[in-house]
């Protein structure tokens, strides 16, 4: 193996940590603000079927769109 292969290894390493972190900060994020900090339990409403499909088709697209990189 010579320097080349190993730093980029290295970074590729380094970036998959950073990438992981940033799409989990992420993802947190966006379940905060759909719940505005409270459990659907906590509100004692249930919820609502149009707005629940709503979401699942949109959480499908965005992992269809993941899937492509």
């Amino acid at each position: 193996m010579n320097a080349n292969q190993i730093i980029n290894m290295v970074v590729r390493m380094v970036m998959r940590r950073v990438l992981r972190s940033g799409m989990n900060a992420g993802m947190d994020a966006v379940g905060k603000r759909m719940n505005k900090g409270k459990a659907p339990a906590e509100t004692g409403q249930p919820m609502d079927t149009a707005e629940t499909t709503k979401r699942t088709k949109q959480a499908m697209r965005v992992t269809r769109r993941m899937g492509r990189f």
